[in-house]
């Protein structure tokens, strides 16, 4: 299955441009999320390159982010890129979990492959991929029982209807 950029723009521009403001745009450039300003009227969440998985990694950021959250640049949160130390990528994938989790779900609901992403090539550490992976699962397990944010129910299910795929089950996520 081919899967185009422009299908996530159109989808989630469809649920939430005009109830949220907010547009799914691509970008030349690193990910980011700009909110509105004197020179653009509406919340941009540009991803890299045209890249459909990094499409779907900064929907997931805005899927969780809070209304006061949505005023900020990226959200107002820390970000410490490449080359982080031990600590830092520890603190990199504690907030790292969720959006990942949500990630992974909206991937399912495309049918595209999932990595997760630990975002350290050039770190002093070597990143536990496999136990960083397992923390992800476990909360996208948390979320199938306990529900998935509510705007993030409401993409999954356009992402199902477009892609034609099944609700999602625990046995998705291994």
């Amino acid at each position: 299955m081919s899967f185009c950029y422009r299908d996530l723009i159109s989808l989630f521009n469809q649920c939430f441009a005009a109830t949220y403001n907010t547009r799914l745009e691509r970008g030349d450039d690193e990910p980011v999320y700009l909110p509105a300003n004197a020179e653009v009227d509406h919340h941009r969440i540009i991803f890299a390159h045209g890249f459909f998985a990094s499409a779907l990694h900064e929907i997931a950021h805005w899927l969780l982010a809070g209304e006061g959250r949505r005023t900020q640049v990226d959200y107002g949160y820390w970000y410490c890129p490449d080359g982080r130390d031990g600590e830092q990528q520890q603190a990199f994938e504690a907030v790292e979990i969720k959006p990942q989790a949500i990630e992974w779900a909206l991937s399912l609901c495309c049918g595209f492959h999932f990595n997760v992403s630990c975002d350290n090539l050039n770190g002093s550490v070597e990143p536990d991929r496999h136990a960083f992976k397992a923390k992800v699962r476990e909360q996208a397990l948390r979320y199938l029982e306990q529900g998935f944010p509510p705007r993030a129910q409401m993409l999954m299910a356009a992402l199902r209807r477009h892609y034609r795929r099944p609700a999602l089950t625990a046995a998705d996520f291994s």
